[in-house]
């Protein structure tokens, strides 16, 4: 009997964690929906050139830029094709503008 009580208790534990695991999936999804934006003034946002409008680039210190290089077409960036923001992994907790830029930009594949 001892083996169907391990049975059970594994099965709880399973079905609990899967639960809680499911919780989380969607807890950080809200959270990265209702997450701040990016404030270009922050330490970090500062030392990579971020901008909430890639047109506003600074030209002289990033040569490379180019108006077409987007947060939305990066390859750092996670937010949805048509949204305004969305999460970059180089910012965690935070949103970068869908238009925005910063010097860690690369393109996205494709």
């Amino acid at each position: 009997m001892s083996c169907s009580n391990t049975s059970s208790s594994s099965r709880r534990v399973f079905i609990a964690r899967v639960v809680a695991g499911g919780t989380a999936i969607i807890t950080v999804g809200a959270q990265a929906q209702g997450a701040p934006m990016v404030d270009e003034k922050d330490a970090q946002a500062s030392a990579l050139g971020y901008v909430a409008d890639t047109k506003k680039a600074d030209a002289k210190k990033y040569p490379k830029h180019t108006n077409d290089q987007k947060c939305s077409n990066c390859q750092l960036y996670t937010g949805k094709a048509g949204d305004k923001a969305g999460p970059c992994s180089l910012f965690a907790g935070k949103q970068v503008a869908a238009e925005g830029w910063c010097s860690a930009w690369v393109k996205k594949p494709g």
